[in-house]
């Protein structure tokens, strides 16, 4: 079994890779590989596109590899390989982002991505630091994890999902925010597991043993 975290130039995969590599160790899912070679992509039985930083640079850097998102699309669309969006690498999974300027997502999961308006003026944006999940909806890559549990988050915007049943959980920063979306073969996290220590590597060992 091989599971390839994409490299696009998009943020440090080193703690990602490393959380990955303990988590497959431990449950005996196989080989991790980072890279940005489509070929890689091809023979992928999991995919993981991570993310950090605005949303057009990031579509935009990852267009910028040729092949590289044809090679994500024909895995996760024709397929059907589990894929995990983490970070900017969900939010990439909506219709529309609209950091900067209207950019088209990947439109797997409708919606778009919007810019986090508090309630409380007093919360600051970016909604940085520790939360709690709340669970909207079980899913397998969800075993174990329950509302209450905490998630490390980094981000400016959010999902705005069209379709309540894609929306698996979600946090509270006076309002709520999208932290968990997913459907069929694809999954995506706002939060970064890979710093979310217990919850976080629950969410990965789950991710390796999931067959859709």
């Amino acid at each position: 079994m091989l599971t390839v975290l994409v490299d696009y130039d998009s943020g440090n995969l080193h703690s990602a890779e490393k959380a990955f590599q303990r988590m497959a160790a431990e449950t005996g899912a196989g080989e991790i590989l980072v890279t940005s070679r489509p070929e890689d992509v091809a023979r992928a039985d999991r995919i993981v596109l991570p993310g950090d930083g605005a949303f057009p640079a990031c579509r935009k850097a990852l267009g910028a590899y040729g092949g590289l998102f044809e090679a994500i699309s024909e895995a996760v669309t024709i397929r059907a390989r589990p894929f995990l969006g983490i970070c900017v690498g969900m939010q990439m999974m909506a219709s529309w982002g609209r950091e900067y300027q209207d950019t088209a997502g990947f439109d797997w999961i409708g919606g778009e991505v919007v810019k986090i308006t508090p309630a409380d003026p007093a919360l600051k944006v970016p909604h940085m630091g520790w939360n709690d999940l709340v669970i909207d909806h079980p899913h397998p890559v969800l075993t174990g994890v329950q509302t209450g549990d905490h998630a490390y988050f980094v981000h400016s915007y959010h999902f705005r999902v069209a379709n309540p049943a894609h929306r698996l959980a979600h946090c509270d920063y006076a309002g709520d925010i999208t932290a968990i979306i997913g459907r069929d073969t694809m999954v995506g996290t706002q939060f970064h597991p890979e710093k979310s220590q217990a919850l976080g590597l629950r969410l990965i060992g789950n991710f390796l043993q999931w067959a859709p």
